[in-house]
């Protein structure tokens, strides 16, 4: 079976166990082509803010595109650009440790989800990707809390 092949029929296999079984108020789809054919290989998902949180009631949309490597590979997780979090680049791109060197193959779509919303209210300041966003979690803590919870609120449920 070629790379390609191996990746999506892995992808195959994860949308197939998402859909019995995942966490509440967490999306994970593959695209769907013009054609109504599915493209494994980039999902739209979306990841709830958790509560009791300043990211609570926010419904923050999230792009996963998986290459031909994949799962040896870890898949691309981008958020909308502007996107406000000290991990998060301006484009969108997400940065956290099992994305990177710490991904293994072992590692589900489900588990990169819910690291990435352990990551909105735990950031990791030793790898600032937004410079603004580490100076005000940095120095203007109510400021920073402040500006997650507009965010929250131009995310709402689209339920």
């Amino acid at each position: 079976m070629a790379s390609g092949g191996i990746a999506r029929g892995r992808l195959a296999e994860e949308r197939k166990s998402w859909r019995k079984n995942h966490p509440h108020g967490f999306v994970a789809k593959p695209e769907t082509l013009p054609d109504g054919s599915v493209n494994l290989m980039i999902w739209q998902c979306i990841i709830p803010g958790k509560k009791g949180t300043d990211w609570e009631g926010g419904y923050f949309p999230l792009t996963l595109s998986f290459d031909d490597n994949y799962p040896s590979t870890s898949p691309a997780c981008k958020f909308p650009a502007g996107f406000f979090h000290i991990n998060v680049y301006d484009s969108g791109l997400v940065c956290l440790s099992i994305l990177g060197g710490g991904w293994k193959p072992s590692i589900t779509v489900k588990q990169v989800l819910i690291g990435i919303q352990e990551l909105l209210d735990d950031p990791n300041p030793n790898s600032a990707a937004q410079h603004r966003c580490y100076e005000l979690y940095k120095k203007d803590m109510p400021e920073y809390k402040k500006r997650v919870r507009q965010q929250a609120k131009r995310y709402p449920s689209r339920l």
